[in-house]
């Protein structure tokens, strides 16, 4: 009979991480566990409360299914058990980390993948002010590509400072839902004469149908306005890429086929994570090969990462050792 653990941790960041709805200095995160015949396997999630999530709340969500998961369910079944949300990416993960331990083999082998690719990841600057936005661009310029928090139409003064900074570094422009329509048409074209690749979530996620039909002049993302395959249908026509999440999605096994169904309708993936540690993002690799877009610092942004974490040089994530996942 499996045995289900379950824990929250805390990370310290190594500065402060802000975005439009607020600021945090530390991540914390679940980690389930789901032990069974001498193998372990770890998932590791992050609540987040923009969707409703706390930490309590997750590991309430965790224990409530602790009988069915240590009777045997698996990640087919588990979709069932559990909505889409961060109790369901802790346990999702664990248990494809246990499958592959067991079978012997690597997560990517049981995704269908002959080898995992090392991936560039975004790393992200926050909110500050232009000047200090620069010179943290600046620090960072030889990387591949810096995402950029903003948090209204002023937004576009620490755009602009980052470009002179950084002027040959590919940018994003996050606005984590903090613009209106009619703020963000003035914007787009300065946008797109400053070289972003493209900006995610520009409005609310329940306002975004303003952007139906526009013809923006930089490429969108959508970000909160996405979790599972069920408002795919709702994106077409609004925007360009999705930023799919394991935590948003539920797990890898939901962010693998939301990928599949996305690139059918014509979306570009962005392979994004919330702020954790190297276990968190260890499953994310698998989503993100092939995608146009990688946004998995989270490891970065920390004052210290789990042992074994993954190996990173500059912006570069190898694959994961099987010591820390999959």
């Amino acid at each position: 009979m499996a045995r289900l653990g379950v824990r929250s941790e805390r990370w310290p960041l190594a500065a402060a991480f802000v975005i439009s709805r607020g600021s945090k200095s530390e991540a914390e995160v679940v980690v389930a566990e789901v032990a069974d015949a001498g193998h372990r396997g770890r998932g590791e999630a992050a609540p987040y409360a923009r969707y409703g999530e706390t930490t309590e709340g997750v590991i309430a969500q965790i224990e409530s299914v602790r009988a069915r998961i240590e009777a045997g369910c698996d990640r087919a079944g588990l979709q069932a058990l559990l909505p889409a949300g961060a109790a369901r990416n802790a346990l999702d993960c664990a248990l494809w980390d246990l499958a592959a331990k067991r079978a012997g083999v690597r997560a990517w082998t049981l995704a269908g993948l002959a080898r995992l690719d090392p991936v560039k990841t975004c790393y992200t600057i926050s909110i500050a002010s232009a000047d200090e936005m620069a010179e943290a661009a600046r620090a960072n310029a030889g990387r591949p590509m810096l995402k950029l928090k903003i948090g209204g139409a002023d937004g576009l003064d620490a755009v602009e400072a980052v470009r002179a900074a950084a002027p040959k570094t590919r940018l994003v422009v996050d606005a984590n839902e903090a613009l209106g329509f009619d703020e963000f048409r003035r914007l787009a074209p300065e946008f797109a004469r400053l070289g972003v690749l493209v900006v995610e979530q520009p409005l609310p996620a329940g306002e975004d149908a303003a952007l139906c039909g526009y013809a923006s002049p930089v490429p969108l993302c959508a970000d909160e306005s996405l979790h599972t395959r069920a408002e795919l249908g709702a994106c077409v026509r609004r925007y360009a890429m999705v930023n799919i999440k394991l935590d948003k999605a539920g797990g890898l096994t939901e962010a693998l086929a939301l990928a599949v169904e996305a690139r059918a309708l014509g979306f570009a993936i962005m392979a994004g994570s919330m702020v954790g540690t190297s276990l968190g993002v260890a499953p994310a690799l698998i989503l993100a090969q092939g995608a146009a877009v990688a946004d998995l610092d989270g490891p970065l942004l920390l004052a210290r990462d789990r042992e074994p974490g993954l190996t990173v040089t500059g912006s570069l994530l190898e694959p994961p050792s099987v010591e820390l996942w999959g």
